[in-house]
């Protein structure tokens, strides 16, 4: 087997039975915002397209990139599909041409030609775009775990399924807003970020743990931040409180703890495996000069990306208009109206300042209003600016997740803990995907099973999204934390800090 890095998430798995194209990302994504680190521009995509089987693991655009499907992926090769309640994924690959598919049974092994391989499908509101999956193949002599970004919470399948992993595909980097966008203090803001980065590798440890694969790739991030407004958030001058650290900061903690089965791989780097014997080449001599010099590798990517960036923010629709209260009023009224689940999880107004114009977002009166003289200081607010929302409603983007917010072009602010009801109703604007996400939250989670941490009975599955908390559960003081995604407990209490809801059984042996 061959692996191929071709830039952030995606890889080419080459077998004997055929070649597997992941994830494969180039143009840049959220308005312009992320760009592939390293640079992947200069690979040969038309022979990277010329595949027999296609993986894209959500619609998260730098994970599914339309143009560069549309451009130079076979359209007869064969997709292999994860196993999602709402068909999005399909929709948007048939409409670029795509006609075969295989569609897999979640965390099922299945046989496909002469490979064996299984998706785990992860189908919570708060996974990905309504949905996030993992690939594992095997040609009989190596099996490969490509987990990208998605956070599986059960790894026994995969070893009862397949045994020993050779080679683990595993992100370990931020991929998202906070803290960057939040107004607080700078102080504040740099501790959250030390805290979200340490996070970040510490679950990407504990799953490599947990798997126990002969090799490890860091990889599924970070971005590159190219555009002037935004290229404080690359991490190349020293700020501990920044959440994208690179490979090489990742590997460095492998070692500090123990473990020297991290590699490195670049766009354009292969790692050919005969089991858990491995041979590494990358496409240049020395690929520590990317990171070595990495303040001026950006600044050059930035030059020469300075077009593209530009082209993408003339194609937004301009910034005037009519009043922009009456189209969202119409866009989100009704879907307020489908689910009691979030609004009442949402639980206050939001609000929404556009530019000169400030909407309100009453869910627990499931309307979409002008400011109140009794409204006062919104609990959640947002300043987004106009031209973004005037683009995702011509464009009819039902995701608001996957383009304003993951694009960083806006500010928040908060009084309180994460409210996770209401991203997941930005991220779910359809009526297929408010209707799956407000009877997901309906189901009652499990809480009969217990475990046993440092001195604390507590049930055993995460409140939030089922982790086994045996595995991800960290317990400092009287405080619990599951490091799946960081969410938090006080155990006397057993009242969740992070959200509302979502309590957690928990008593002192």
């Amino acid at each position: 087997m061959q692996v191929t890095s071709v830039g952030h998430a995606g890889f080419h798995i080459q077998t004997k039975s055929g070649s597997i194209l992941c994830d494969p990302w180039v143009n840049p994504a959220y308005f312009a915002s992320w760009f592939p680190f390293p640079d992947n521009t200069q690979l040969d995509w038309d022979a990277l397209g010329n595949c027999d089987y296609l993986y894209v693991s959500h619609l998260h655009k730098d994970h599914f990139d339309p143009e560069n499907l549309a451009k130079h992926v076979n359209k007869d090769a064969t997709v292999l599909l994860p196993d999602y309640p709402v068909p999005d994924l399909k929709r948007e690959l048939e409409a670029l041409g795509f006609t075969k598919f295989f569609e897999t049974e979640d965390s099922v092994k299945h046989r496909v030609g002469e490979l064996d391989i299984m998706i785990i499908a992860l189908r919570a509101p708060a996974d990905g775009p309504i949905g996030d999956s993992g690939l594992v193949v095997s040609d009989g002599e190596t099996t490969c775990f490509n987990m990208n970004d998605a956070r599986p919470v059960d790894m026994d399948v995969l070893h009862d399924q397949f045994g020993q992993i050779d080679i683990h595909l595993l992100q370990y980097s931020g991929a998202i807003w906070y803290p960057m966008v939040y107004d607080i203090p700078n102080r504040t803001k740099s501790n959250f970020g030390k805290q979200k980065r340490q996070r970040g590798m510490d679950r990407c440890r504990a799953y490599i743990d947990q798997v126990g694969a002969t090799w490890v790739v860091p990889s599924a991030g970070p971005p590159v931040f190219l555009d002037p407004e935004l290229r404080y958030l690359n991490d190349d001058h020293g700020d501990e409180g920044n959440i994208f650290p690179d490979q090489i900061v990742f590997l460095e903690q492998m070692r500090l703890h123990g473990n020297d089965k991290g590699i490195l791989m670049i766009p354009g780097s292969t790692a050919d495996l005969a089991g858990g014997e491995l041979t590494l080449k990358h496409p240049i001599d020395d690929p520590m000069s990317i990171f070595d010099n990495k303040a001026a590798y950006i600044e050059d990517m930035a030059q020469r990306m300075a077009p593209v960036i530009a082209a993408e923010k003339a194609s937004w629709a301009p910034a005037d208009g009519e009043p922009l209260l009456g189209p969202l009023k119409e866009l989100f009224e009704p879907l307020m109206a489908l689910t009691d689940q979030i609004c009442d999880g949402i639980g206050y107004p939001v609000g929404l300042v556009l530019g000169d114009e400030t909407v309100v977002l009453d869910f627990p009166a499931r309307t979409v209003r002008a400011p109140g003289e009794k409204d006062g200081k919104y609990r959640f607010g947002f300043r987004i600016a106009p031209e973004l929302v005037r683009t995702v409603l011509r464009d009819n983007e039902p995701d608001w997740v996957n383009s304003i917010f993951l694009s960083t072009r806006f500010t928040a602010w908060r009084v309180g803990g994460y409210n996770e009801f209401l991203y997941t109703f930005f991220k779910c604007l359809s009526d297929e995907r408010m209707a799956y996400a407000d009877g997901w939250f309906a189901e009652t989670h499990d809480d009969t099973a217990s475990t046993e941490l440092d001195g604390w009975e507590v049930q055993r599955r995460c409140p939030h999204l089922k982790a086994d908390l045996s595995k991800f559960g960290v317990i400092e003081g009287n405080t619990l934390t599951c490091n799946l995604h960081g969410w938090q407990w006080d155990l006397e209490s057993g009242r969740c800090k992070t959200s509302k809801g979502h309590e957690l059984r928990s008593r002192k042996l």
